[in-house]
């Protein structure tokens, strides 16, 4: 029997889920922006919100949806599951109670501390953003300064690395949060490994690396990330197998404790002299990460989805023995002050002609665009990224590279992710925090 899928979100993640999923499905999507990479694989589209949840229950309906896979965070904590699952659409997501876990990171830190979750690092809340200033400037250690809630991966601040304990005060004082955790500050390599939950089961997916500062040299701002690279395997150079199962054991042990957790749990982690600590929880893919894992899973999105429907065992997800490399086209001004509202043009012929050039393959997800009928036109997010896909890293990165000759005027790229000297970086760095 056909199944009917709705995705809720218009990025580049939603691209990657959509892809997917359209194989094995009809699926319609539902966006605030009209995104032309989902739009060409999708039965349907609507445009609306994705936290006004009586537009995405409405629009399930009308589409027969048997199923829902919702992307953004912000969907999430607005109780779009929620809606969907009373609605009689079985959700692959989180409700907003268990996305807690993301968007509330006081949360978070209180529920890991409470069940014993291994990787907690040290941590204090405020409900008070005088008091939180005050203890950062008086506290004598390094910390790592976030507000509570929802902030797009952009409110972190961490002294000694990003700013001054007088900064980052400053920075406490002057936000709309009353809400705080401060943190003691990790040393050492992020990376990222996600999860397929449903019923207590958890099904890892290949170790990720995001880059979140706006340029190369990890120099500037942070943004929502700018790239990302995964290699021929589970693990990354600058990790063992042993950290790697770490990273799992800890996604197990929160599921263990959120058993009616349901979705996709992503654990952010600081590989550490001492091992794996847990820099944060996503209650769903990361953008860009799902663009990573996704393209080289052999096992189909739509097996995962069911099985959890039906509450049968989750499949254990097969993966392609292939790296990738994901490289953002960014508005200028990103992201501090984006250029909004500017007309596009991605060139995708560039994007075949990269694959074939280094033997691999290129894929091109659109993000934050808006597909109009005068064109295609930034908003104040990312624009499109381009994955290569490679027997090795360097052999992705250069068709990524060579791929992103597709961004016409206007538009910014971090060129230096997955390069070999980044990711020797990486290493050499690793391997100095164990001696």
């Amino acid at each position: 029997m056909s199944e009917t899928v709705l995705v809720v979100g218009g990025g580049g993640r939603e691209h990657a889920i959509t892809r997917a999923l359209a194989p094995d499905a009809e699926v319609y999507a539902l966006s605030s922006n009209r995104n032309p990479g989902i739009a060409a694989l999708a039965a349907g589209t609507e445009t609306a919100e994705e936290t006004d949840t009586d537009a995405v229950v409405e629009y399930a309906e009308s589409v027969g949806a048997d199923a829902a896979v919702v992307g953004p965070e912000a969907a999430l904590a607005a109780g779009a599951a929620d809606a969907l699952n009373a609605a009689g659409v079985f959700t692959f997501g989180p409700t907003a109670d268990a996305a807690r876990i993301e968007t509330d990171k006081a949360f978070q830190r209180e529920f890991m501390a409470d069940n014993d979750i291994p990787g907690t690092p040290g941590f204090e809340t405020f409900d008070d953003a005088a008091a939180a200033a005050d203890y950062v400037e008086s506290v004598g250690e390094d910390v790592a300064v976030k507000p509570t809630g929802l902030t797009g991966g952009k409110g972190v601040r961490v002294t000694g690395d990003q700013v001054s304990h007088e900064e980052a005060a400053a920075y406490v004082r002057g936000s709309d949060h009353d809400e705080w955790v401060i943190e003691e500050r990790l040393v050492g390599e992020e990376f990222t490994v996600q999860a397929f939950v449903a019923d207590g089961e958890v099904r890892p997916t290949p170790a990720v690396q995001d880059h979140k500062r706006a340029y190369e040299g990890d120099e500037g701002p942070n943004t929502g990330g700018m790239g990302s690279y995964s290699d021929a395997g589970p693990t990354l150079p600058f990790m063992t197998q042993e950290d790697y199962h770490d990273a799992v054991d800890v996604l197990e042990a929160t599921v263990g404790a959120l058993p009616e957790y349901t979705g996709v749990l992503y654990g952010q982690f600081m590989l550490t002299a001492e091992g794996p600590t847990v820099v944060e929880f996503n209650a769903r893919f990361g953008d860009p990460e799902a663009m990573n894992v996704l393209p080289v899973m052999e096992t189909p999105l739509l097996d995962v989805v069911v099985a959890a429907r039906e509450g049968e065992r989750l499949p254990e997800p097969r993966f392609a023995n292939r790296a990738t490399v994901c490289k953002y086209a960014v508005p200028a001004g990103y992201p501090t002050d984006p250029d909004s509202g500017a007309e596009i043009e991605v060139d995708e012929a560039t994007v075949e002609a990269a694959a074939t050039a280094h033997g691999g393959d290129a894929l091109l997800f659109y993000a934050s665009v808006d597909a109009r009928e005068a064109g295609l036109f930034t908003t104040t997010s990312r624009s499109f990224a381009v994955v290569g896909l490679g027997d090795d890293i360097p052999t992705a990165e250069g068709i990524a590279s060579d791929a992103l000759d597709a961004a016409g005027e206007g538009l910014r790229i971090r060129e230096d992710i997955g390069t070999e000297a980044l990711v020797r970086s990486r290493v050499d760095h690793m391997a100095s925090l164990r001696d």
